[in-house]
Protein backbone atom coordinates (compact mmCIF):
# COMPACT_ATOMS: atom_id res chain seq x y z
CA UNK A 1 0.00 0.00 0.00
CA UNK A 2 1.46 3.35 -1.08
CA UNK A 3 0.51 6.11 1.41
CA UNK A 4 1.39 9.79 1.03
CA UNK A 5 0.59 12.61 3.48
CA UNK A 6 1.01 16.01 1.86
CA UNK A 7 -0.10 19.64 2.27
CA UNK A 8 -3.44 20.56 0.72
CA UNK A 9 -3.59 21.90 -2.85
CA UNK A 10 -6.36 23.99 -4.37
CA UNK A 11 -7.29 21.15 -6.75
CA UNK A 12 -8.13 18.98 -3.69
CA UNK A 13 -11.13 21.14 -2.72
CA UNK A 14 -13.96 19.23 -4.48
CA UNK A 15 -12.70 15.77 -3.48
CA UNK A 16 -12.19 16.75 0.18
CA UNK A 17 -15.59 18.49 0.42
CA UNK A 18 -17.24 15.29 -0.84
CA UNK A 19 -15.28 13.14 1.66
CA UNK A 20 -16.29 15.40 4.57
CA UNK A 21 -19.98 15.45 3.62
CA UNK A 22 -20.20 11.75 2.68
CA UNK A 23 -18.55 10.71 5.96
CA UNK A 24 -20.89 12.83 8.07
CA UNK A 25 -23.90 11.45 6.17
CA UNK A 26 -22.60 7.88 6.58
CA UNK A 27 -22.63 8.25 10.38
CA UNK A 28 -25.90 10.21 10.52
CA UNK A 29 -24.00 13.28 11.71
CA UNK A 30 -24.95 15.60 8.83
CA UNK A 31 -26.78 18.02 11.15
CA UNK A 32 -27.29 21.75 10.74
CA UNK A 33 -24.56 23.63 12.59
CA UNK A 34 -21.83 21.22 11.41
CA UNK A 35 -19.18 21.43 8.68
CA UNK A 36 -21.67 19.57 6.46
CA UNK A 37 -23.44 22.90 5.90
CA UNK A 38 -20.39 25.16 6.32
CA UNK A 39 -19.55 26.93 3.02
CA UNK A 40 -15.83 26.84 3.89
CA UNK A 41 -15.98 23.04 3.41
CA UNK A 42 -15.96 23.73 -0.34
CA UNK A 43 -12.85 25.93 -0.09
CA UNK A 44 -10.53 24.16 2.36
CA UNK A 45 -7.37 25.18 0.50
CA UNK A 46 -8.29 28.86 0.81
CA UNK A 47 -9.38 28.46 4.45
CA UNK A 48 -6.07 26.87 5.43
CA UNK A 49 -3.98 29.72 4.02
CA UNK A 50 -4.60 31.50 7.36
CA UNK A 51 -1.56 32.15 9.56
CA UNK A 52 -1.11 29.28 12.01
CA UNK A 53 -3.21 26.87 9.92
CA UNK A 54 -2.15 23.65 8.21
CA UNK A 55 -4.11 20.93 6.42
CA UNK A 56 -2.80 17.54 5.36
CA UNK A 57 -4.21 15.31 2.63
CA UNK A 58 -3.91 11.52 2.77
CA UNK A 59 -3.46 9.61 -0.46
CA UNK A 60 -3.62 5.83 -0.69
CA UNK A 61 -2.40 4.27 -3.93
CA UNK A 62 -2.77 7.64 -5.71
CA UNK A 63 -6.34 8.31 -4.49
CA UNK A 64 -7.26 11.02 -1.98
CA UNK A 65 -8.84 9.16 0.95
CA UNK A 66 -9.07 11.90 3.57
CA UNK A 67 -7.37 14.62 5.49
CA UNK A 68 -7.16 16.65 8.65
CA UNK A 69 -5.50 19.71 10.03
CA UNK A 70 -4.95 22.49 12.51
CA UNK A 71 -6.76 25.83 12.51
CA UNK A 72 -6.51 28.95 14.71
CA UNK A 73 -10.26 29.12 15.39
CA UNK A 74 -11.66 32.55 16.32
CA UNK A 75 -12.06 33.09 20.04
CA UNK A 76 -9.54 30.47 21.15
CA UNK A 77 -6.63 31.56 23.37
CA UNK A 78 -3.49 32.43 21.35
CA UNK A 79 -1.75 29.22 22.53
CA UNK A 80 -4.65 27.00 21.41
CA UNK A 81 -5.57 25.72 17.95
CA UNK A 82 -8.31 23.40 16.79
CA UNK A 83 -7.93 19.94 15.23
CA UNK A 84 -10.38 20.16 12.34
CA UNK A 85 -11.83 18.43 9.29
CA UNK A 86 -10.41 15.00 10.21
CA UNK A 87 -12.19 12.60 7.85
CA UNK A 88 -11.31 9.34 6.10
CA UNK A 89 -13.07 7.23 3.50
CA UNK A 90 -14.12 3.74 4.68
CA UNK A 91 -11.26 1.97 2.83
CA UNK A 92 -8.70 4.09 4.73
CA UNK A 93 -10.10 3.43 8.20
CA UNK A 94 -8.35 0.86 10.36
CA UNK A 95 -5.10 1.23 8.40
CA UNK A 96 -3.36 3.57 10.86
CA UNK A 97 -3.84 6.48 8.47
CA UNK A 98 -6.07 8.38 10.91
CA UNK A 99 -3.41 8.04 13.60
CA UNK A 100 -0.77 9.29 11.13
CA UNK A 101 -2.88 12.33 10.21
CA UNK A 102 -3.46 13.19 13.88
CA UNK A 103 0.25 12.79 14.65
CA UNK A 104 1.16 15.03 11.69
CA UNK A 105 -1.40 17.63 12.80
CA UNK A 106 -0.22 17.59 16.43
CA UNK A 107 3.42 17.92 15.30
CA UNK A 108 2.46 20.88 13.12
CA UNK A 109 0.63 22.46 16.08
CA UNK A 110 3.66 22.06 18.33
CA UNK A 111 6.07 23.38 15.66
CA UNK A 112 3.78 26.38 15.12
CA UNK A 113 3.97 27.23 18.82
CA UNK A 114 0.62 26.03 20.12
CA UNK A 115 0.52 24.40 23.56
CA UNK A 116 -3.10 23.19 23.48
CA UNK A 117 -5.20 21.50 20.81
CA UNK A 118 -8.99 21.70 21.01
CA UNK A 119 -11.55 19.75 19.00
CA UNK A 120 -15.30 19.56 18.55
CA UNK A 121 -17.08 16.36 17.63
CA UNK A 122 -20.32 14.40 17.93
CA UNK A 123 -21.41 11.22 19.73
CA UNK A 124 -22.17 9.59 16.33
CA UNK A 125 -18.44 9.47 15.55
CA UNK A 126 -17.69 6.77 18.16
CA UNK A 127 -14.54 5.40 16.51
CA UNK A 128 -13.01 8.89 16.38
CA UNK A 129 -13.86 9.50 20.05
CA UNK A 130 -11.84 6.44 21.06
CA UNK A 131 -8.86 7.54 18.96
CA UNK A 132 -8.93 11.07 20.40
CA UNK A 133 -8.96 9.65 23.93
CA UNK A 134 -5.93 7.44 23.13
CA UNK A 135 -4.09 10.59 22.02
CA UNK A 136 -4.76 12.19 25.40
CA UNK A 137 -7.66 14.47 24.53
CA UNK A 138 -9.87 15.05 27.57
CA UNK A 139 -13.53 16.01 27.59
CA UNK A 140 -14.57 19.57 28.42
CA UNK A 141 -17.87 20.72 29.92
CA UNK A 142 -18.54 23.15 27.08
CA UNK A 143 -17.21 24.63 23.85
CA UNK A 144 -14.25 26.97 23.45
CA UNK A 145 -13.89 29.62 20.78
CA UNK A 146 -16.31 30.59 18.04
CA UNK A 147 -16.23 27.81 15.44
CA UNK A 148 -19.88 28.36 14.58
CA UNK A 149 -20.42 24.59 14.67
CA UNK A 150 -23.29 24.50 17.13
CA UNK A 151 -24.23 20.99 15.94
CA UNK A 152 -21.23 19.55 17.79
CA UNK A 153 -22.07 18.47 21.33
CA UNK A 154 -18.71 17.09 22.51
CA UNK A 155 -15.58 19.13 23.14
CA UNK A 156 -12.08 17.91 23.97
CA UNK A 157 -8.68 19.44 24.75
CA UNK A 158 -5.14 18.09 24.68
CA UNK A 159 -2.14 19.78 26.27
CA UNK A 160 0.94 19.37 24.09
CA UNK A 161 4.18 18.37 25.79
CA UNK A 162 6.64 21.18 25.27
Amino acid sequence: MNIIIRPIQQSDNPVLAKIVRDTLAEFGANHPGTVYYDPTTDALYELFQAKGAGYFVAEMNGEIVGGGGIYPTDGLPADTCELVKMYLLPQARGTGLGRTLIEKSLSFAKETGYTNVYLETMPELKQALNIYAKFGFEYLKGPMGNSGHTGCSLWMLKKLKV
